[in-house]
């Protein structure tokens, strides 16, 4: 269980600090909404380790994430735009979720099978400058997989695709999540997909997050 209690951050210059407290379980997805501002993106920084709060604790199963460097969180993050090196294959971007020096067959069994998990069977050597939107959320989410780590942030994952997409992919994430144990944290303006995925619901309203 992934418990955010009493965490406050301030930017510079900002009067009013954020305060987030939260429960996320593992195998279901929870939601974050709110206006632009709000602090939703802080809120998924501070999960990351990218911005450090002033108090409060982030306990996974009771262990306390604060102190970690973001490289040590058991965190992945998706973001809109899908973070992919468009020069590569989409199998080398797969890889890049795995330690440096693995074991080579262990690498190509574990980049095929998570390419088989996604839907993309025999698209690993395919450039991944020349796939589609909704293909390269894929590919980000294959790299997830190989990274196997517990809490998984999404950051707007399906405002870039088209509405058919859109659904197909949000399909996938409900799947995975299931499937790999996640507990995963989604931030969306979409009413649709919040209503569709999330097991639980939050807002952020004057800078505070509650159960919506």
């Amino acid at each position: 269980m992934l418990v955010v209690e009493n965490l406050t951050f301030a930017h510079p210059g900002q009067a009013q600090p954020y305060g987030f407290s939260l429960t996320a379980y593992p195998r279901e997805i929870t939601a974050i909404s709110g206006t632009s501002g709000s602090g939703k993106s802080t809120l998924l920084d501070l999960l990351a380790g990218f911005l450090r709060p002033t108090s409060g604790q982030i306990l996974l199963d009771n262990q306390d994430l604060v102190a970690l460097r973001p490289e040590q969180r058991p965190v992945s993050l998706l973001l809109q735009s899908e973070s992919l090196f468009e020069h590569l294959s989409a199998e080398k971007n797969i890889a890049l979720g795995l330690p440096s020096g693995t074991d080579g067959t262990v690498l190509k069994d574990r980049v095929n099978a998570a390419l088989a998990e996604v839907g993309l069977e025999g698209l690993g050597k395919q450039q991944a400058g020349t796939l589609s939107g909704g293909q390269k959320q894929r590919v980000a989410l294959a790299r997830t997989l190989l990274r196997a780590r517990p809490i998984l942030l999404l950051d707007e994952p399906f405002s870039a695709l088209d509405d058919e997409t859109r659904l197909v992919i949000r399909d996938l994430v409900r799947t995975l999540t299931i499937a790999h144990d996640w507990h995963t944290i989604l931030v969306s303006h979409h009413v649709d997909d919040v209503e569709a995925l999330a097991k639980r619901r939050y807002v952020l309203r004057e800078g505070q997050l509650v159960a919506a």
